[in-house]
């Protein structure tokens, strides 16, 4: 199961996923939820911070 990276929780449906903007290794996956509410996330790899 993909967790959000934001919140942690399991994403099933209405989810999107992207590499980092900034490292490109890492993907970085993003619940509804925190994405209309623009949750911040940070790259695992990198460090890097944005919604």
């Amino acid at each position: 199961m993909k967790k959000c990276t934001s919140c942690g929780i399991e994403v099933v449906d209405r989810y999107t996923e992207f590499k980092c903007p900034n490292c490109g290794k890492t993907e970085i996956v993003r619940c509804r939820s925190c994405r209309v509410l623009g949750t911040k996330y940070v790259c695992g790899n990198c460090g890097w911070t944005g919604p």
